[in-house]
């Protein structure tokens, strides 16, 4: 028997759509993620458990489980029989990678039972594909970072999918989960299809001013750079009153803030505990529309998907 588990992720970390990711496990270590067991069974079959594993889809060949089995038995030519059991701890469409999660634990597990047959860009160019058929195209801004951890920029080149790059240590990210959910897919329709020049040009030297500031340990600098300008104005009507809860988190101490992916999980940097706690206690009072949603203070994590002994 094999047992996999997978962190959350916080993809765009808003300055870098589709290009930053960065991995998550909050400061009492516990876990924050999916975790997938697998073990040699007389069939391929699939359970589901967990706090979230109603979000599940009913339909079996509908479940990503399934399709990352799919794909994983095409690429070695060969079906494997196994039982894959899902411990579905990420609330789906949150904006905290829950997708990701799923991926990257059960391919590692299934590339493990098989004495691993597959590389890991093998393994990540799958997963990225698997990310694309859930959210309309192939992105690895949640499954870079989930599976390798760490903050990851995606590079897609012919030679690298993603690459680490410098993250600071004493950051904490407080994310909160109001409990309600935002389709991947729906958020991205949302998008405009062109933008103007001045925003593409203002994105990327954002982009390169935050990635220069990352590698120089420059973390005001950083911090300055942390801006959505291609996805936040059109996905923020998903998060009521997301202005003035940014105007309010700085009060208590954020140095930055934005929507966690597709949303509508937010996230608020802090550079000390104390802050941390006091961003954490106004989202619970907030920003939680019911008992399901939660905050979590967390900080990166660096070991990404790991195989639980």
């Amino acid at each position: 028997m094999i047992r996999v588990y997978s962190p959350a992720t916080i993809g765009n970390i808003s300055v870098g759509f589709d290009t930053l990711g960065i991995a998550i496990s909050p400061i009492d270590n516990s876990n924050f993620g999916d975790i997938v067991e697998i073990k040699e069974h007389k069939k391929f079959e699939i359970k589901n458990i967990g706090k979230f594993s109603e979000q599940l889809p009913v339909v079996f060949t509908e479940n990503i489980i399934w399709k990352c089995w799919k794909y994983f038995c095409k690429k070695i030519n060969k079906k494997i029989s196994v039982l894959i059991t899902l411990e579905k701890n990420m609330p789906i469409g949150s904006g905290l990678g829950s997708s990701a999660c799923s991926i990257s634990a059960s391919l590692v597990a299934m590339n493990e039972f098989c004495k691993k047959p597959l590389s890991k860009k093998e393994l990540l160019n799958i997963m990225g594909r698997l990310e694309g058929e859930i959210s309309g195209n192939i992105h690895y801004d949640n499954v870079a970072p989930c599976f390798l951890g760490g903050l990851q920029i995606i590079l897609q080149s012919k030679k690298y999918i993603s690459q680490s790059i410098p993250y600071f240590k004493n950051w904490k990210w407080v994310v909160a989960w109001p409990g309600t959910n935002v389709s991947t897919s729906k958020a991205r329709k949302i998008l405009p299809k062109r933008y103007k020049l001045h925003t593409c040009i203002e994105h990327s030297r954002n982009l390169a001013g935050f990635i220069h500031s990352s590698y120089s340990a420059q973390q005001k600098l950083a911090i300055s750079f942390i801006k959505d300008i291609i996805a936040e104005p059109y996905r923020m009507k998903y998060i009521p009153g997301f202005l003035k809860m940014r105007k309010n988190l700085k009060k208590e101490g954020s140095i930055g803030f934005g929507i966690s992916g597709s949303g509508p999980t937010i996230f608020s940097i802090c550079n000390n505990t104390e802050s941390a706690n006091s961003i954490s206690k106004w989202l619970e009072k907030n920003y939680l529309i019911n008992n399901q949603g939660f905050v979590k203070i967390c900080k990166v994590n660096n070991k990404g998907t790991v195989i639980k002994r």
